[in-house]
Protein backbone atom coordinates (compact mmCIF):
# COMPACT_ATOMS: atom_id res chain seq x y z
CA UNK A 1 0.00 0.00 0.00
CA UNK A 2 1.04 3.45 -0.89
CA UNK A 3 1.44 5.70 2.25
CA UNK A 4 1.71 8.85 0.05
CA UNK A 5 -1.93 9.62 -0.22
CA UNK A 6 -2.10 8.44 -3.55
CA UNK A 7 -4.79 6.03 -5.11
CA UNK A 8 -3.73 3.07 -3.29
CA UNK A 9 -3.48 4.75 0.48
CA UNK A 10 -5.81 6.51 2.76
CA UNK A 11 -6.14 9.90 2.57
CA UNK A 12 -6.05 12.24 6.08
CA UNK A 13 -9.64 12.88 5.60
CA UNK A 14 -10.83 8.81 5.27
CA UNK A 15 -9.04 8.63 8.19
CA UNK A 16 -10.08 11.22 10.57
CA UNK A 17 -13.85 9.65 9.60
CA UNK A 18 -12.95 6.68 10.37
CA UNK A 19 -11.41 7.75 13.74
CA UNK A 20 -14.71 9.90 14.24
CA UNK A 21 -16.92 6.44 13.53
CA UNK A 22 -20.09 6.97 16.10
CA UNK A 23 -19.66 4.37 19.09
CA UNK A 24 -22.86 3.34 20.90
CA UNK A 25 -23.58 1.12 23.53
CA UNK A 26 -24.93 -1.47 21.29
CA UNK A 27 -20.81 -1.85 20.28
CA UNK A 28 -19.83 -3.14 23.38
CA UNK A 29 -22.30 -5.80 23.70
CA UNK A 30 -21.42 -9.39 22.67
CA UNK A 31 -21.54 -11.01 19.31
CA UNK A 32 -22.78 -14.15 20.07
CA UNK A 33 -26.10 -14.81 21.31
CA UNK A 34 -25.74 -16.16 24.45
CA UNK A 35 -23.29 -17.25 26.81
CA UNK A 36 -23.83 -20.14 29.13
CA UNK A 37 -23.25 -17.85 32.00
CA UNK A 38 -26.20 -15.50 31.05
CA UNK A 39 -28.36 -18.17 30.47
CA UNK A 40 -27.66 -19.50 34.16
CA UNK A 41 -28.08 -16.02 35.40
CA UNK A 42 -31.60 -15.59 33.59
CA UNK A 43 -32.80 -19.24 33.92
CA UNK A 44 -31.85 -19.48 37.51
CA UNK A 45 -30.09 -22.78 36.22
CA UNK A 46 -26.55 -24.48 36.40
CA UNK A 47 -23.85 -24.14 33.83
CA UNK A 48 -21.94 -27.31 33.01
CA UNK A 49 -18.81 -25.14 31.85
CA UNK A 50 -18.00 -22.20 29.47
CA UNK A 51 -20.09 -21.96 25.94
CA UNK A 52 -21.61 -19.96 23.57
CA UNK A 53 -24.68 -20.52 21.63
CA UNK A 54 -25.56 -18.51 18.11
CA UNK A 55 -29.36 -19.36 18.43
CA UNK A 56 -32.43 -20.70 20.32
CA UNK A 57 -34.21 -24.44 18.79
CA UNK A 58 -36.99 -26.69 20.37
CA UNK A 59 -37.05 -28.65 17.40
CA UNK A 60 -34.27 -31.18 17.52
CA UNK A 61 -34.93 -31.36 13.13
CA UNK A 62 -34.38 -27.91 13.24
CA UNK A 63 -30.98 -27.75 14.87
CA UNK A 64 -28.18 -25.76 12.96
CA UNK A 65 -24.55 -25.79 14.51
CA UNK A 66 -24.06 -23.41 17.11
CA UNK A 67 -27.85 -23.62 18.27
CA UNK A 68 -29.37 -24.21 22.03
CA UNK A 69 -31.63 -27.02 21.92
CA UNK A 70 -34.22 -26.88 24.61
CA UNK A 71 -35.60 -29.67 25.63
CA UNK A 72 -39.49 -29.38 25.92
CA UNK A 73 -41.85 -31.55 27.82
CA UNK A 74 -45.39 -31.90 26.43
CA UNK A 75 -48.27 -33.61 27.96
CA UNK A 76 -47.20 -36.99 25.20
CA UNK A 77 -43.80 -35.58 24.18
CA UNK A 78 -40.34 -34.91 26.20
CA UNK A 79 -37.62 -33.26 24.10
CA UNK A 80 -35.52 -34.83 26.70
CA UNK A 81 -35.40 -38.46 24.28
CA UNK A 82 -33.86 -35.66 21.12
CA UNK A 83 -30.74 -34.54 22.92
CA UNK A 84 -28.41 -36.98 21.45
CA UNK A 85 -30.32 -36.13 17.68
CA UNK A 86 -30.14 -32.06 18.39
CA UNK A 87 -26.42 -32.60 19.39
CA UNK A 88 -25.76 -34.79 16.23
CA UNK A 89 -27.24 -32.07 13.96
CA UNK A 90 -24.71 -29.66 15.73
CA UNK A 91 -26.38 -28.17 18.69
CA UNK A 92 -23.30 -26.04 20.69
CA UNK A 93 -25.37 -26.84 24.37
CA UNK A 94 -29.27 -27.99 25.51
CA UNK A 95 -31.71 -26.16 28.23
CA UNK A 96 -32.66 -29.56 30.34
CA UNK A 97 -34.11 -30.42 33.59
CA UNK A 98 -31.60 -33.74 34.00
CA UNK A 99 -27.66 -33.62 33.34
CA UNK A 100 -26.80 -34.79 30.11
CA UNK A 101 -23.66 -35.92 28.66
CA UNK A 102 -23.25 -32.72 26.27
CA UNK A 103 -22.39 -28.96 27.31
CA UNK A 104 -26.09 -27.82 29.25
CA UNK A 105 -27.96 -25.29 31.56
CA UNK A 106 -29.61 -27.35 34.09
CA UNK A 107 -33.53 -26.01 35.26
CA UNK A 108 -36.19 -27.56 37.15
CA UNK A 109 -38.61 -26.47 34.01
CA UNK A 110 -37.31 -26.24 31.05
CA UNK A 111 -40.54 -24.38 29.92
CA UNK A 112 -40.39 -21.91 32.66
CA UNK A 113 -36.65 -21.45 31.56
CA UNK A 114 -37.59 -20.43 28.32
CA UNK A 115 -40.00 -18.05 29.19
CA UNK A 116 -37.71 -16.62 31.54
CA UNK A 117 -34.98 -16.37 28.54
CA UNK A 118 -37.40 -14.59 26.47
CA UNK A 119 -37.72 -12.01 29.62
CA UNK A 120 -34.17 -11.50 29.63
CA UNK A 121 -33.33 -11.26 25.59
CA UNK A 122 -36.59 -8.51 25.73
CA UNK A 123 -34.73 -6.49 28.86
CA UNK A 124 -30.76 -6.74 27.61
CA UNK A 125 -31.91 -5.71 23.95
CA UNK A 126 -33.53 -2.23 24.34
CA UNK A 127 -35.33 -3.08 21.10
CA UNK A 128 -38.68 -1.41 19.60
CA UNK A 129 -40.83 -4.23 20.11
CA UNK A 130 -43.88 -4.45 17.53
CA UNK A 131 -46.81 -7.28 18.21
CA UNK A 132 -48.57 -7.96 14.65
CA UNK A 133 -51.90 -9.87 15.25
CA UNK A 134 -55.44 -10.13 13.50
CA UNK A 135 -57.77 -12.39 11.37
CA UNK A 136 -56.02 -12.13 8.11
CA UNK A 137 -52.96 -11.22 7.16
CA UNK A 138 -50.55 -10.84 10.49
CA UNK A 139 -47.77 -13.07 8.98
CA UNK A 140 -47.73 -11.08 5.59
CA UNK A 141 -47.90 -7.92 7.50
CA UNK A 142 -45.00 -8.87 10.43
CA UNK A 143 -42.93 -10.22 7.71
CA UNK A 144 -43.24 -6.75 5.89
CA UNK A 145 -42.55 -4.62 8.72
CA UNK A 146 -39.46 -6.77 9.60
CA UNK A 147 -38.25 -5.99 5.87
CA UNK A 148 -38.65 -2.03 6.05
CA UNK A 149 -36.88 -2.27 9.57
CA UNK A 150 -34.65 -4.36 8.52
CA UNK A 151 -33.19 -2.21 5.53
CA UNK A 152 -33.42 1.13 7.50
CA UNK A 153 -31.28 -0.66 10.27
CA UNK A 154 -28.97 -1.93 7.99
CA UNK A 155 -29.30 -5.55 10.05
CA UNK A 156 -30.81 -4.29 13.51
CA UNK A 157 -34.40 -6.08 13.20
CA UNK A 158 -35.05 -9.53 14.51
CA UNK A 159 -39.07 -11.13 14.13
CA UNK A 160 -40.42 -14.21 14.90
CA UNK A 161 -39.92 -16.71 11.86
CA UNK A 162 -42.74 -18.93 10.43
CA UNK A 163 -45.39 -18.72 12.21
CA UNK A 164 -44.17 -18.96 15.44
CA UNK A 165 -46.89 -17.17 17.38
CA UNK A 166 -48.41 -19.50 20.23
CA UNK A 167 -47.60 -19.72 23.74
CA UNK A 168 -44.24 -21.58 23.20
CA UNK A 169 -43.14 -19.81 19.51
CA UNK A 170 -43.39 -16.56 21.02
CA UNK A 171 -40.49 -16.74 23.81
CA UNK A 172 -38.78 -18.74 21.02
CA UNK A 173 -38.77 -15.94 19.01
CA UNK A 174 -37.84 -13.56 21.99
CA UNK A 175 -35.50 -15.90 22.62
CA UNK A 176 -33.58 -15.38 19.55
CA UNK A 177 -33.99 -11.73 19.69
CA UNK A 178 -29.78 -10.59 20.02
CA UNK A 179 -29.05 -8.06 22.49
CA UNK A 180 -27.58 -5.57 19.07
CA UNK A 181 -31.85 -5.89 17.96
CA UNK A 182 -33.30 -2.24 17.40
CA UNK A 183 -35.87 -3.51 16.72
CA UNK A 184 -37.93 -6.86 17.33
CA UNK A 185 -41.09 -7.80 15.15
CA UNK A 186 -43.47 -10.48 16.85
CA UNK A 187 -46.40 -12.63 15.38
CA UNK A 188 -49.24 -13.47 17.92
CA UNK A 189 -51.90 -15.97 17.38
CA UNK A 190 -54.74 -16.82 19.52
CA UNK A 191 -57.55 -19.92 19.51
CA UNK A 192 -59.52 -18.59 22.58
CA UNK A 193 -60.13 -16.07 25.06
CA UNK A 194 -56.96 -14.98 27.28
CA UNK A 195 -54.20 -16.60 25.07
CA UNK A 196 -53.49 -13.00 23.92
CA UNK A 197 -53.06 -11.54 26.96
CA UNK A 198 -50.59 -14.15 28.00
CA UNK A 199 -48.54 -13.23 24.52
CA UNK A 200 -48.47 -10.06 24.58
CA UNK A 201 -47.41 -9.44 28.41
CA UNK A 202 -44.35 -11.46 27.16
CA UNK A 203 -43.64 -9.20 24.37
CA UNK A 204 -44.59 -5.96 25.69
CA UNK A 205 -44.84 -4.11 22.36
CA UNK A 206 -44.38 -0.40 21.41
CA UNK A 207 -46.48 -0.89 18.66
CA UNK A 208 -49.50 -3.19 18.32
CA UNK A 209 -50.90 -4.06 15.55
CA UNK A 210 -53.90 -5.44 14.62
CA UNK A 211 -55.01 -6.34 10.74
CA UNK A 212 -58.44 -7.17 10.48
CA UNK A 213 -61.12 -8.72 12.12
CA UNK A 214 -62.93 -11.74 10.62
CA UNK A 215 -64.65 -14.74 11.64
CA UNK A 216 -61.81 -17.30 12.18
CA UNK A 217 -61.81 -19.14 15.05
CA UNK A 218 -65.55 -18.31 15.59
CA UNK A 219 -66.44 -21.85 16.68
CA UNK A 220 -64.37 -21.10 19.90
CA UNK A 221 -65.61 -17.78 20.55
CA UNK A 222 -68.70 -17.72 19.17
CA UNK A 223 -69.22 -14.50 17.58
CA UNK A 224 -67.65 -11.45 15.96
CA UNK A 225 -67.38 -8.91 18.85
CA UNK A 226 -65.98 -11.75 21.03
CA UNK A 227 -62.98 -12.21 17.99
CA UNK A 228 -62.63 -8.34 18.44
CA UNK A 229 -62.31 -8.61 22.31
CA UNK A 230 -59.71 -11.35 21.96
CA UNK A 231 -57.48 -9.32 19.45
CA UNK A 232 -57.41 -6.56 21.37
CA UNK A 233 -55.87 -8.23 24.28
CA UNK A 234 -53.11 -7.32 22.49
CA UNK A 235 -53.41 -3.87 23.95
CA UNK A 236 -52.85 -5.14 27.92
CA UNK A 237 -49.15 -5.80 27.30
CA UNK A 238 -48.45 -2.17 25.68
CA UNK A 239 -45.63 -0.25 26.98
CA UNK A 240 -46.83 2.74 28.77
CA UNK A 241 -47.12 5.19 25.95
CA UNK A 242 -47.69 3.05 23.29
CA UNK A 243 -49.42 2.96 19.83
CA UNK A 244 -51.89 1.09 18.65
CA UNK A 245 -52.94 0.46 14.87
CA UNK A 246 -56.20 -0.65 13.92
CA UNK A 247 -57.80 -0.74 10.77
CA UNK A 248 -60.76 2.07 10.51
CA UNK A 249 -62.96 0.43 7.91
CA UNK A 250 -63.50 -2.44 10.45
CA UNK A 251 -67.10 -2.62 11.83
CA UNK A 252 -65.49 -2.98 15.45
CA UNK A 253 -63.34 0.00 14.85
CA UNK A 254 -64.97 1.61 17.73
CA UNK A 255 -64.57 -1.51 19.92
CA UNK A 256 -60.74 -1.89 19.30
CA UNK A 257 -60.22 1.91 20.21
CA UNK A 258 -61.67 1.72 23.06
CA UNK A 259 -59.70 -1.07 24.11
CA UNK A 260 -56.57 0.64 23.28
CA UNK A 261 -57.58 3.77 24.79
CA UNK A 262 -58.10 2.27 28.48
CA UNK A 263 -54.81 0.84 28.19
CA UNK A 264 -53.60 4.29 27.39
CA UNK A 265 -52.44 3.59 24.12
CA UNK A 266 -52.00 6.31 21.15
CA UNK A 267 -54.40 5.35 18.71
CA UNK A 268 -53.20 5.28 14.63
CA UNK A 269 -55.71 3.88 11.99
CA UNK A 270 -55.04 2.69 8.98
CA UNK A 271 -57.71 2.23 5.70
CA UNK A 272 -60.11 4.06 3.57
CA UNK A 273 -62.38 5.63 5.87
CA UNK A 274 -61.87 9.22 6.47
CA UNK A 275 -61.05 9.51 10.13
CA UNK A 276 -58.05 7.12 9.24
CA UNK A 277 -55.12 8.37 10.08
CA UNK A 278 -52.88 6.66 6.94
CA UNK A 279 -55.74 7.23 4.36
CA UNK A 280 -55.52 5.70 0.88
CA UNK A 281 -56.24 8.16 -1.30
CA UNK A 282 -55.67 6.13 -4.59
CA UNK A 283 -54.63 2.15 -5.54
CA UNK A 284 -54.13 1.81 -9.69
CA UNK A 285 -53.24 -1.85 -10.78
CA UNK A 286 -49.92 -2.19 -11.22
CA UNK A 287 -48.19 -3.86 -14.81
CA UNK A 288 -46.60 -6.85 -12.42
CA UNK A 289 -50.08 -7.52 -10.85
CA UNK A 290 -49.66 -5.35 -7.75
CA UNK A 291 -50.73 -1.92 -6.94
CA UNK A 292 -49.41 1.83 -7.01
CA UNK A 293 -50.80 3.41 -3.70
CA UNK A 294 -51.10 6.79 -2.65
CA UNK A 295 -51.82 7.53 1.04
CA UNK A 296 -52.31 10.02 3.45
CA UNK A 297 -50.62 10.59 6.41
CA UNK A 298 -51.44 13.54 8.69
CA UNK A 299 -49.63 16.40 6.31
CA UNK A 300 -47.38 13.74 4.50
CA UNK A 301 -48.69 12.09 1.21
CA UNK A 302 -46.45 9.13 0.43
CA UNK A 303 -46.42 7.04 -3.13
CA UNK A 304 -45.41 3.58 -3.20
CA UNK A 305 -45.71 0.48 -4.57
CA UNK A 306 -47.15 -2.87 -3.17
CA UNK A 307 -45.65 -6.02 -5.36
CA UNK A 308 -48.27 -8.43 -3.65
CA UNK A 309 -51.30 -8.73 -5.75
CA UNK A 310 -54.68 -8.15 -4.19
CA UNK A 311 -57.15 -5.44 -2.69
CA UNK A 312 -56.35 -7.11 0.93
CA UNK A 313 -52.40 -6.26 -0.10
CA UNK A 314 -53.25 -2.46 -0.21
CA UNK A 315 -55.31 -2.68 3.35
CA UNK A 316 -51.80 -4.95 4.58
CA UNK A 317 -49.38 -2.12 3.23
CA UNK A 318 -51.57 0.88 4.77
CA UNK A 319 -50.74 -1.28 8.22
CA UNK A 320 -47.18 -2.11 7.40
CA UNK A 321 -46.42 2.26 7.33
CA UNK A 322 -48.72 3.23 10.05
CA UNK A 323 -46.48 0.98 11.85
CA UNK A 324 -43.05 1.98 10.66
CA UNK A 325 -44.29 5.35 11.18
CA UNK A 326 -45.23 4.44 14.90
CA UNK A 327 -42.22 2.72 15.39
CA UNK A 328 -40.36 5.29 14.44
CA UNK A 329 -38.82 3.62 11.21
CA UNK A 330 -38.53 4.97 7.99
CA UNK A 331 -41.18 5.08 5.72
CA UNK A 332 -38.88 5.22 2.58
CA UNK A 333 -37.59 2.09 3.81
CA UNK A 334 -41.23 0.67 3.90
CA UNK A 335 -41.97 1.69 0.44
CA UNK A 336 -39.15 0.05 -0.73
CA UNK A 337 -39.82 -2.95 1.65
CA UNK A 338 -43.44 -3.12 0.40
CA UNK A 339 -42.28 -2.96 -3.99
CA UNK A 340 -39.69 -6.07 -3.59
CA UNK A 341 -41.99 -8.59 -1.23
CA UNK A 342 -42.60 -11.90 -3.13
CA UNK A 343 -45.20 -14.31 -1.76
CA UNK A 344 -44.67 -16.42 1.41
CA UNK A 345 -44.25 -20.18 1.00
CA UNK A 346 -48.44 -21.10 1.97
CA UNK A 347 -48.90 -17.28 1.93
CA UNK A 348 -49.15 -16.11 -1.71
CA UNK A 349 -45.83 -17.36 -3.25
CA UNK A 350 -46.58 -17.74 -7.20
CA UNK A 351 -44.93 -20.50 -9.14
CA UNK A 352 -45.07 -21.24 -12.90
CA UNK A 353 -45.85 -24.69 -13.71
CA UNK A 354 -44.63 -26.46 -17.08
CA UNK A 355 -47.74 -27.28 -18.83
CA UNK A 356 -48.93 -28.51 -22.68
CA UNK A 357 -48.33 -25.27 -24.99
CA UNK A 358 -46.50 -23.30 -22.03
CA UNK A 359 -46.81 -22.05 -18.52
CA UNK A 360 -49.21 -22.06 -16.00
CA UNK A 361 -49.67 -20.44 -12.63
CA UNK A 362 -49.66 -22.09 -9.31
CA UNK A 363 -50.97 -19.54 -6.26
CA UNK A 364 -49.91 -21.14 -3.05
CA UNK A 365 -52.41 -20.08 -0.60
CA UNK A 366 -52.49 -23.46 1.27
CA UNK A 367 -51.21 -22.95 4.71
CA UNK A 368 -54.57 -20.96 6.45
CA UNK A 369 -58.01 -19.94 5.41
CA UNK A 370 -60.98 -17.91 6.37
CA UNK A 371 -63.88 -16.60 5.18
CA UNK A 372 -62.80 -13.52 4.87
CA UNK A 373 -59.34 -14.84 3.54
CA UNK A 374 -60.82 -16.96 0.89
CA UNK A 375 -62.76 -14.53 -0.61
CA UNK A 376 -59.91 -12.14 -0.63
CA UNK A 377 -57.77 -14.59 -2.37
CA UNK A 378 -61.13 -15.83 -4.73
CA UNK A 379 -61.05 -11.81 -5.62
CA UNK A 380 -57.59 -11.78 -6.40
CA UNK A 381 -58.06 -15.31 -8.80
CA UNK A 382 -60.40 -13.04 -10.60
CA UNK A 383 -58.24 -10.17 -11.51
CA UNK A 384 -55.29 -12.52 -12.64
CA UNK A 385 -55.58 -12.61 -15.90
CA UNK A 386 -55.84 -16.56 -17.60
CA UNK A 387 -57.60 -18.83 -20.21
CA UNK A 388 -58.78 -21.11 -17.43
CA UNK A 389 -59.10 -20.47 -13.86
CA UNK A 390 -58.90 -23.31 -11.43
CA UNK A 391 -59.77 -22.90 -7.41
CA UNK A 392 -58.51 -25.82 -5.01
CA UNK A 393 -60.14 -24.97 -2.41
CA UNK A 394 -59.76 -27.04 1.25
CA UNK A 395 -62.27 -26.85 4.42
CA UNK A 396 -62.02 -24.18 6.27
CA UNK A 397 -61.93 -24.97 9.88
CA UNK A 398 -62.58 -23.64 13.24
CA UNK A 399 -66.04 -22.43 12.25
CA UNK A 400 -68.71 -24.07 14.43
CA UNK A 401 -71.88 -24.29 14.05
CA UNK A 402 -71.57 -21.77 11.28
CA UNK A 403 -69.37 -23.97 9.26
CA UNK A 404 -71.67 -25.04 6.82
CA UNK A 405 -72.66 -22.06 6.27
CA UNK A 406 -69.60 -19.92 5.40
CA UNK A 407 -68.60 -23.10 3.30
CA UNK A 408 -71.75 -22.41 1.37
CA UNK A 409 -71.23 -18.64 0.83
CA UNK A 410 -67.97 -19.33 -1.09
CA UNK A 411 -70.29 -20.08 -4.29
CA UNK A 412 -70.50 -16.27 -4.72
CA UNK A 413 -67.28 -15.30 -4.41
CA UNK A 414 -66.36 -18.66 -6.99
CA UNK A 415 -69.13 -17.22 -9.74
CA UNK A 416 -67.60 -13.54 -9.63
CA UNK A 417 -64.26 -14.76 -10.03
CA UNK A 418 -65.17 -16.38 -12.97
CA UNK A 419 -63.80 -19.62 -11.66
CA UNK A 420 -63.73 -22.67 -14.57
CA UNK A 421 -62.85 -25.79 -12.35
CA UNK A 422 -62.96 -26.19 -8.43
CA UNK A 423 -61.67 -28.54 -6.58
CA UNK A 424 -63.17 -28.93 -2.90
CA UNK A 425 -61.31 -31.07 -0.61
CA UNK A 426 -62.41 -31.81 3.32
CA UNK A 427 -65.06 -33.20 4.88
CA UNK A 428 -66.73 -29.20 5.60
CA UNK A 429 -66.65 -28.44 1.59
CA UNK A 430 -69.50 -31.05 0.81
CA UNK A 431 -71.74 -27.56 2.15
CA UNK A 432 -70.60 -25.95 -0.87
CA UNK A 433 -70.47 -29.11 -2.92
CA UNK A 434 -74.35 -29.18 -2.09
CA UNK A 435 -75.11 -25.84 -2.68
CA UNK A 436 -73.32 -26.14 -5.83
CA UNK A 437 -75.11 -29.58 -6.82
CA UNK A 438 -78.58 -27.99 -6.84
CA UNK A 439 -78.00 -26.89 -10.00
CA UNK A 440 -79.04 -23.02 -9.78
CA UNK A 441 -76.21 -20.72 -8.91
CA UNK A 442 -74.62 -18.44 -10.72
CA UNK A 443 -71.71 -20.06 -10.61
CA UNK A 444 -73.17 -23.33 -12.09
CA UNK A 445 -74.58 -20.77 -15.19
CA UNK A 446 -71.67 -19.60 -16.03
CA UNK A 447 -70.12 -22.85 -17.05
CA UNK A 448 -68.21 -23.87 -13.37
CA UNK A 449 -67.70 -28.04 -13.04
CA UNK A 450 -66.39 -29.17 -9.64
CA UNK A 451 -65.14 -32.11 -7.82
CA UNK A 452 -65.25 -33.25 -3.91
CA UNK A 453 -62.44 -34.95 -2.36
CA UNK A 454 -61.60 -36.40 0.77
CA UNK A 455 -57.81 -35.53 0.77
CA UNK A 456 -54.82 -33.84 -0.35
CA UNK A 457 -54.10 -37.27 -2.58
CA UNK A 458 -57.69 -37.54 -4.02
CA UNK A 459 -57.29 -33.77 -4.88
CA UNK A 460 -54.08 -34.32 -6.70
CA UNK A 461 -55.51 -37.18 -9.01
CA UNK A 462 -58.78 -34.87 -9.31
CA UNK A 463 -56.29 -31.82 -10.44
CA UNK A 464 -54.47 -34.19 -13.43
CA UNK A 465 -57.68 -35.70 -14.49
CA UNK A 466 -58.79 -32.08 -15.31
CA UNK A 467 -55.80 -31.56 -16.66
CA UNK A 468 -53.18 -28.21 -16.69
CA UNK A 469 -52.71 -26.46 -19.82
CA UNK A 470 -50.95 -23.23 -20.76
CA UNK A 471 -52.23 -20.34 -19.59
CA UNK A 472 -54.28 -21.66 -16.51
CA UNK A 473 -54.25 -19.96 -12.95
CA UNK A 474 -54.84 -22.16 -10.11
CA UNK A 475 -55.15 -21.06 -6.38
CA UNK A 476 -54.42 -23.87 -3.73
CA UNK A 477 -56.19 -22.20 -0.36
CA UNK A 478 -57.30 -24.04 2.44
CA UNK A 479 -56.81 -24.71 6.28
CA UNK A 480 -53.38 -26.07 7.06
CA UNK A 481 -54.64 -28.63 8.56
CA UNK A 482 -55.99 -30.07 5.13
CA UNK A 483 -52.77 -30.56 4.11
CA UNK A 484 -52.93 -28.85 0.17
CA UNK A 485 -49.05 -28.46 0.87
CA UNK A 486 -48.39 -31.65 -0.47
CA UNK A 487 -50.75 -31.06 -3.67
CA UNK A 488 -48.47 -27.37 -4.09
CA UNK A 489 -45.14 -30.11 -3.07
CA UNK A 490 -46.68 -32.11 -5.69
CA UNK A 491 -47.15 -29.78 -8.85
CA UNK A 492 -44.32 -27.56 -7.84
CA UNK A 493 -41.69 -30.60 -7.73
CA UNK A 494 -40.51 -29.68 -4.46
CA UNK A 495 -40.20 -30.59 -0.93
Amino acid sequence: MRGDGGSLGMSAAVHAALRSWPVTTRDALPLALWSAAEIAAATGGTASGEFQVSGVEMDSRDVRSGDLFVALKGETMDGHRFVDKAFANGAAAALVDRPVEYPHVLVEDTTAALHALASAASARAHAIRIGVTGSVGKTGVKEAIFAALERSSRGGAHRSVRSYNNHVGVPLSLARMPARARYGVFEMGMNHAGEMAQLTRHVRPHVAVVTTIAPAHIENLGSMEAIAAAKAEIFEGLEKGGTAVIPADSEHFDQLRDAAQTQGARILSFGRAGHADVRLLDAIPSANGGSLVTAEMGETRVCFSVAEPGEHWISNALAVMAAVKAAGGDLGAAGLALAEMGGLKGRGARHQLSAPGGKALLIDESYNANPASMRATLRQLGQTPATRRIAVLGSMKELGDFADRFHAQLAEPLAEAKVDHAVLVGDEMRALARHLGKGAHEALAAGLTYAHCDGPAEAIAALEEYGITAGDAILVKGSNSVGLGRLVAHFTGRK
